[in-house]
């Protein structure tokens, strides 16, 4: 199987909430992340397309992150999200977590 993915990745374990405008929150655990997006593990249904903000706390961070993304594929137990436009707090958050 051929990787499509244009970012590389990191593992990564951290609670998240998806917050869906008009929606009740979506809660998971983050399991890989990129500067590009990230999967996210849950048992909520969720649809493709939607768009979410991620509240979530990096390891390396002292504060919540909130990242803008797009749904853009759903499996079994969890969802992948692409990020939006991102900050250079967020970016690089997420880019010290290579580093470790």
């Amino acid at each position: 199987m051929h990787d499509k993915r244009v970012h590389p990745r990191v593992p990564v374990v951290a609670d998240v909430a998806c917050e869906v405008s008009g929606g009740a929150a979506i809660l998971g655990r983050a399991k890989d992340i990129s500067v590009g997006g990230m999967f996210i593990e849950s048992e909520a249904s969720v649809s493709f397309g939607t768009e979410v903000s991620i509240v979530l706390r990096l390891p390396n961070a002292k504060a919540d992150l909130r990242l803008p993304g797009v749904i853009r594929w759903l499996k079994p137990g969890g969802f992948g999200v692409q990020f939006g436009l991102l900050g250079a707090r967020e970016t690089h958050a997420i880019s010290e977590l290579f580093k470790s």
